[in-house]
């Protein structure tokens, strides 16, 4: 990704100071270091003690994509319930939010203050794309852990310059395997519209859809793209319904995809197969569409959803739902980034049980050596996993279908390193 001169300076910038301060903070932690063990010792225990650990995390509370921001919540009444039973490991959770408007030079600004300031373990969820290719270099070379970042762009899994940041959700070229399968299987001379965000979120999912219909009957007949400051996506919905196209692929986030769904359920002379992406699948796009307009919309997702009758005795979701009531009572148990929010904070929660060191380097090395670990959020048949040359944790998902008021699942799990191989670098 392109990066600006204001990010490289900021970056040098703080590069400089981190070193002049490097030695003190280091020497105040020495006893530590020794007591951690001899494999351990001379590691970084900044934001870490035998009691405690501080986490950072930066999403868009306000901005474009605030929608996002209550992701923030999920995590935060994890943690808090959490802390209620003794902690992680004896370590009680400090999770410090802050909000960047998912605006890339202030989520620059952001990491800086945790980083420097409030001197955190590790900057646990940096949302977006954008915000997250902007901090990155920053973070890794500061050697801070940037574990389970809140994007799926292919670059955090295929880049290995940044050994100190790894995704979590399944990348967008993983997801666009899954629709390209879909159509294979059920549409195999589909005619495909195409609306995404012009950046590289929009670009790596349309990219990786291409790719995975290559050489069949599946062809993208027309591609139309909106920038993140745009008041609206009428103009393109009107130009993609030209095409005829019996498809359409909606690349969006969630305001963006509230658009799209309601200006396909306007258009009455154009009825495509919607497929909407993961990130802009929540309940809380769709209601605002109202729910008799987006019937037989399809996604895919790899957690539980809240708002599914199915899973109401299933254990893991009693309790989320049980904790979010109590540490989160002004935030929605049904709405699926609260969910998504719990599910990526107990995922954390298994990598920092793993590291064998508590230091960054320890965690750094856990999130990079998972091996089929399950999490209690995610559906059956998914698992997290990463190695030597795979820092993709999940690369399975499954279809579902919006009827009635919720969404449904159908079909199997699909793991698309056994249906496409593993993404290269």
């Amino acid at each position: 990704m392109r990066k600006t001169t204001a990010l490289r300076a900021a970056a040098a910038a703080t590069a400089a100071l981190l070193t002049a301060t490097a030695c003190s903070s280091q020497r105040g932690q020495d006893a530590q270091d020794t007591a951690a063990g001899g494999a351990c010792k001379g590691q970084q225990t900044t934001g870490i003690t035998d009691k405690t650990i501080k986490l950072g995390g930066i999403y868009p509370l306000s901005g474009p994509a605030s929608a996002y921001g209550t992701i923030s919540k999920g995590v935060a009444a994890y943690f808090k319930y959490v802390n209620g039973k003794g902690g992680i490991d004896g370590r009680k959770v400090q999770f410090i939010v802050r909000d960047d408007g998912y605006q890339p030079p202030k989520a620059v600004e952001e990491a800086r203050r945790l980083v420097e300031q409030e001197k955190v373990f590790a900057v646990f969820q940096t949302l977006g794309t954008p915000s997250t290719a902007a901090v990155w270099d920053y973070l890794n070379k500061q050697k801070v852990p940037q574990p389970f970042v809140a994007t799926g762009a292919s670059a955090w899994g295929t880049d290995d310059k940044h050994p100190w940041t790894v995704g979590w959700q399944p990348n967008y070229v993983a997801e666009a395997r899954v629709y390209a399968k879909f159509l294979k299987d059920e549409r195999h001379k589909a005619k495909v519209a195409v609306l995404y965000q012009n950046d590289d979120f929009g670009k790596d999912l349309l990219g990786g859809f291409k790719k995975a219909v290559a050489g069949s009957g599946i062809k993208v007949v027309a591609e139309e793209s909106y920038e993140v400051t745009d008041p609206s996506v009428s103009a393109q919905m009107a130009s993609l319904a030209r095409s005829k196209a019996n498809v359409l692929l909606d690349v969006t986030t969630p305001k963006f995809g509230s658009q799209a769904l309601a200006a396909d359920a306007k258009n009455t002379k154009w009825n495509p197969l919607h497929i909407v992406n993961n990130v802009s699948s929540s309940a809380a796009v769709l209601q605002p569409v109202g729910f008799k307009n987006v019937q037989g919309v399809v996604s895919a997702t790899y957690f539980k959803d809240p708002a599914d009758p199915h899973w109401a005795d299933d254990p893991e979701m009693k309790t989320y739902t049980d904790a979010l009531h109590k540490y989160a009572p002004d935030a929605d148990p049904a709405n699926q980034f609260n969910a998504y929010g719990w599910a990526v904070a107990s995922s954390l929660h298994k990598a920092l049980d793993t590291m064998k060191c508590p230091t960054r380097e320890g965690l750094r090395d856990a999130v990079r050596n998972l091996k089929d670990v399950k999490v209690g959020m995610l559906l059956p048949g998914v698992t997290m996993s990463t190695g030597h040359d795979d820092a993709f944790p999940l690369e399975t998902m499954q279809l579902m279908r919006f009827k009635g008021e919720r969404w449904q699942l159908f079909g199997k799990p699909v793991d698309t390193r056994k249906e496409f191989g593993p993404l290269t670098k």
